[in-house]
């Protein structure tokens, strides 16, 4: 018998010893981090509240409880008791029966209500009809990214149960080591900003951090290669966990699988759904200028069917001697500080990902407390000694005052911003703007990804700021609703009747300028001195977007399409007539001040830092900074470096 298969038989007998006599337990197994714990009396479990928390805190593991699949009612019996059980204001808009697992899936409009206070009325459910509730939330804003991911993982639940078993042996899997040490190598990001991927590895273990590309740099990818990495072959790699979905952190996770990797990755349930989203579109966006893919969608559904979501604060075991716990990180939606516990309280690495110090329109500010921290990597974007960033109310005042100006000339504003994040921190912005009156009520055109991005920030509220959170929960004030939100879904045609009409905001993707239908929307407003193009993001080192912002007026524009040989037609050139602003102060980053405060206030305060994900001069001048400020050891490495602790 293998250690695992005799740690599940001795915590079998141990949950038996721990249950009332008249509540069997049928069969215990690990799938991915938790235990399930199966049995004959799922209605008496539901009936002992506390018996599945004392379970979970006596063993110190994640617990779920199942029925076996011969005791349920049949689901056209249960489908009626359940929803006799919720009360109608929640919304119930699907049940979904899971014969194999005993789960009904419950999607809900507000799923606070189905769940009931301290889980009372999932725990009526499972009295009344024996099954195992899970409750998700339906969109508010219908989200093809969601529904996707939801009935693909649905189609799959065989093969991820299959998945998860495996994983869960893996993690309680017998130490073979008794040598204790913890390394560090930098793959990417380092003295330059995209492509962050990171390989933490002890005697045991070997986890990946990150995977992304580089923004404006076509081909630097991360160094897999390298023996510490995929070198030693792609299942060398025990997991992989993903900060947040940005695609210089998230892009080349699905390349893993076309190398072999069939292990789990780790991030939040928005991460994993904006992660689907952003890395089809970067197929798209390849293939539409002529590029080879570096992976195919196939490869994308592997990342998903294997991804293992995260709420923030839950602490889990990832591998024989590491525990992870996410935090909001304040970046983005569903972005996570990641925390690691290495050992028997050998050693302590947070990994900040992207973070954003104070809080947003859109997001609480970044999690800087832990159990423990002796090294912290730190990103440094705005790490340099002069990047401070306007404060938020300043730079608020000024994009009014830009868009009061434009409207007054009868031109459009247009702003180049990421899909995911600075569009929606811009929505709450205007619509704000628009209901007090500082500004005029105008059409707002959402142009590339953002409206679907938006709709999967609706599905999940409770990832946002709380104020916000409470509007969309409690209020029904949803401001991504706002009837001047308009969805640009005609292509080509209707830019050109936006571009020929009344003034308008209007906020497209590519946030740098590097592709995507901002190019279009250049091309059309790009000769019109009424325009003012307003940057309200970082535009990275090689960008287009940077070099507009540097001033150049003249901007390359491929306007031909692909030729029969496969290559891009002629390029032309594009004169800018237009306006040209930048209104700090909307990053999704911390500033100099923010990452110093971050540091500062971390509790308890990291050994060593290691300063990563910023032009080289930002790094240097942070790790500088933040030597002389807190006397503590810190680092600008170079890529392909490794750090041992311990």
């Amino acid at each position: 018998m293998s250690k695992v298969d005799q740690q599940l038989e001795d915590l079998r007998a141990e949950i038996k010893s721990e249950l009332p006599s008249d509540i069997s337990v049928s069969d215990v197994k690990y799938e991915g981090p938790e235990l399930v714990v199966y049995t004959r009396d799922p209605k008496k479990f539901a009936r002992n509240g506390d018996l599945i928390r004392r379970l979970a805190s006596q063993l110190r593991k994640r617990i779920t409880v199942r029925p076996d699949p011969d005791v349920l009612s049949p689901p056209g019996t249960a489908h009626d008791d359940v929803l006799a059980v919720i009360p109608e204001e929640a919304g119930v808009t699907d049940l979904d029966f899971h014969a194999d697992t005993g789960e009904v899936v419950i999607e809900a409009e507000k799923p606070g209500m189905v769940i009931g206070k301290h889980g009372s009325t999932l725990r009526e459910i499972t009295q009344e009809v024996g099954w195992t509730p899970e409750v998700v939330r339906t969109p508010p804003i219908e989200s093809s990214t969601v529904s996707n991911v939801r009935n693909f993982l649905k189609q799959e639940r065989d093969e991820r149960r299959s998945i998860l078993e495996k994983v869960g042996r893996q993690i309680h899997r017998e130490e073979m080591s008794d040598e204790e040490y913890v390394r560090i190598t930098t793959l990417g990001c380092c003295r330059e900003v995209g492509r962050a991927a990171f390989i933490l590895s002890t005697p045991e273990t070997r986890i990946l951090i990150d995977c992304g590309d580089k923004p404006g740099a076509e081909g630097e990818v991360p160094y897999l290669q390298v023996e510490e990495a995929l070198g030693a072959g792609a299942n060398t790699i025990d997991a992989v966990v993903l900060t947040h979905a940005h695609l210089d952190h998230s892009a080349l996770i699905p390349l893993l699988f076309k190398y072999g990797y069939d292990g789990p990755i780790y991030t939040t349930e928005p991460s994993r759904d904006l992660m689907g989203l952003l890395q089809l579109d970067y197929l798209d966006v390849a293939a539409k200028e002529g590029r080879a893919p570096p992976y195919e969608s196939e490869m994308v559904r592997e990342a998903i069917k294997h991804t293992i979501p995260l709420e923030y604060g839950d602490v889990t075991d990832i591998a024989p001697d590491v525990k992870l716990t996410l935090h909001n990180a304040g970046h983005i939606l569903g972005s996570a500080v990641s925390h690691f516990h290495i050992g028997d309280g050998l050693y302590n690495v947070a990994f900040s990902g992207d973070i954003h110090y104070d809080d947003t329109r859109l997001f609480n500010g970044a999690v800087n407390d832990f159990p423990r921290v002796e090294t912290l990597v730190l990103e440094s974007t705005y790490g340099g000694r002069n990047d401070y960033q306007t404060d938020q109310e300043d730079s608020e005042e000024k994009l009014k005052e830009v868009i009061n100006e434009t409207y007054e000339q009868g031109g459009k504003v247009l702003i180049p911003a990421f899909a995911v994040g600075r569009s929606q921190e811009m929505m709450l912005v205007i619509e704000e703007a628009m209901r007090s009156g500082d500004i005029p009520t105008m059409p707002v055109h959402l142009d590339g990804m953002i409206w679907e991005a938006t709709a999967i920030h609706t599905t999940y509220p409770e990832y946002l700021r709380d104020d916000l959170r409470d509007r969309i929960f409690h209020e029904d004030e949803n401001p991504f609703l706002a009837d001047q939100f308009n969805h640009i879904d005609g292509g080509e045609e209707e830019r050109r009747d936006v571009a020929d009409g009344d003034p308008a905001i209007i906020l497209s993707t590519s946030g740098m300028v590097t592709g995507g239908p901002i190019m279009s929307w250049l091309e059309h407003l790009g000769p019109d001195p009424d325009t003012t193009l307003v940057f309200v993001g970082y535009q990275a080192q090689g960008t287009l977007g940077r070099r507009i912002q540097n001033g150049w007026d003249e901007i390359p524009m491929n306007r031909s399409r692909r030729g029969s040989n496969g290559r891009s037609g002629r390029n032309n050139t594009l004169k800018l007539k237009l306006g040209v602003e930048t209104v700090d102060g909307f990053s999704g980053h911390a500033d100099r001040q923010g990452l110093m405060n971050f540091v500062k206030t971390m509790s308890p305060r990291p050994e060593k830092v290691l300063c990563v994900h910023g032009d080289e001069s930002s790094t240097q001048d942070l790790s500088s900074a933040l030597y002389h400020e807190f006397n503590m050891r810190t680092f600008a490495p170079k890529n392909l470096e490794t750090f041992r602790f311990k």
